[in-house]
């Protein structure tokens, strides 16, 4: 019997016929020893089968966060199932902050780093670009680190879960900044085809956001520790308040209007105790070279009456390489061209063959918690054959593998 435990969006019913919240590690390491097949559960923000097993799903949104601050190291080092939102509120009170933010604050450290996920910023990596170690349950239930410069350091953090259930894991950490947000509407969509690195270097974190169907851009959002542009290639920012989906409330958004702001509540999108997006999405994200980016554009744009048809809103943001095994951004600076979706799962996944069939061949990787369709994309991480003998040797028998990780990682 399967349990009715369901991802944020209520759109994927996890397959599992058990679930766990252990309150402590030594909980959590009992319950991985005594288990056949184990995967771990953070805050339920992926759309597929990531998380799914035949045996025990165990959650981290028990574990305690427990921010341990390293001043000297410029580290910080906390519960792999605390939320980001809360992590930053506890840096920011002791004056440290974090280099960049994904759009929500909602989500959890570790699911979010095991996947690649990200904010924006043309000189800003992942949100796992910034780990210095993590820690994790073996199969055995023992605990073991692994640390920035060690041989399997770059294999062990994106790493869908596959390698053991993080239990701590520590970030880099800088002095708290201040930053000013504006939104500038209605840019015309020829500044993104000629001068688009201009466009996404107008800020330290820079959001494109369209629905297709039109020559223009509807939002651009700036998110500067300086100060920011008068106007944007002929744009002027919002004097109001802006939610990038129509109609939706406009005090679940971070400040804006350029009022300086703690780090921690301009970087997101989305203010912690709102429900980020509508909530009832699916969503599809593909990171391709920035190099690529312009022929990614003229594919897309033919296909824009169908995309907009199931599309609340597209995102694109730049985030910088780094050398993570299993990472979008593996390599190359990268380009993301983020999809929220209409909750219509039948009409979204006949609709993604054909995105693919325009973006793969490119060099575009799928975000690994999100929706897509193709199992070929092995081929697109040059570590993969590494990664694969990593895990055949941190967990032989397959404690922590399932059906979908199986068929993408092989």
């Amino acid at each position: 019997m399967l349990l009715m435990e369901f991802n944020w969006a209520r759109s994927h019913r996890y397959g599992a016929p058990r679930l766990a919240s252990p309150a402590t590690v030594d909980e959590a390491r009992e319950l991985v020893a005594g288990a056949d097949r184990v995967r771990a559960l953070g805050t339920r923000h992926t759309f597929t089968g990531l998380a799914d097993t035949p045996g025990l799903l165990l959650s981290t949104a028990g574990l305690p966060m427990d921010l341990e601050l390293d001043e000297a190291a410029g580290t910080a080092t906390v519960g792999a199932g605390a939320r980001y939102g809360e992590v930053a509120v506890a840096l920011d009170a002791r004056g440290w902050a974090l280099a960049t933010m994904a759009s929500l604050p909602h989500i959890s450290v570790a699911g979010a780093v095991a996947t690649g996920t990200h904010g924006s910023g043309d000189r800003t990596g992942s949100l796992a670009a910034a780990v210095r170690a993590v820690e994790l349950i073996g199969p055995d239930g023992a605990l073991r680190r692994v640390s920035r410069g060690e041989p399997d350091f770059a294999g062990s953090v994106v790493a869908l879960g596959a390698l053991g259930v993080v239990t701590r894991v520590t970030l880099d950490v800088e002095p708290s900044y201040v930053v000013k947000q504006a939104v500038y509407r209605d840019l015309p969509w020829s500044v993104a085809e000629t001068g688009f690195d201009a466009l996404t270097g107008a800020a330290y974190s820079v959001s494109l956001f369209l629905d297709w169907s039109s020559d223009r851009i509807a939002q651009v959002w700036l998110k500067s520790r300086g100060d920011l542009p008068a106007d944007l290639f002929g744009a002027t920012a919002a004097d109001e308040p802006v939610h990038m989906l129509a109609g939706a409330p406009t005090e679940a958004v971070t400040g804006q209007q350029g009022v300086p702001g703690p780090w921690h509540e301009r970087l997101p999108h989305f203010r912690l105790a709102f429900t980020p997006s509508r909530g009832e999405e699916l969503q599809s994200e593909y990171l391709l070279p920035r190099s690529a980016v312009q022929e990614a554009f003229a594919a897309l744009r033919p296909l824009g009456a169908r995309i907009a048809e199931v599309l609340q809103v597209t995102e694109i943001r730049t985030v910088a390489a780094d050398d993570l095994w299993l990472s979008c951004a593996y390599g190359g600076d990268v380009v993301g061209i983020h999809f929220t979706w209409v909750k219509d799962a039948e009409r979204v996944y006949a609709l993604l063959p054909d995105i693919e069939a325009l973006l793969l061949p490119l060099g575009a990787r799928p975000h690994w918690g999100k929706c897509f369709v193709s199992t070929e994309v092995a081929a697109l991480y040059p570590r993969m054959a590494d990664f694969r003998a990593l895990r055949a040797r941190v967990d032989p028998a397959g404690k922590f593998s399932n059906a979908l990780v199986d068929k993408l990682v092989g």
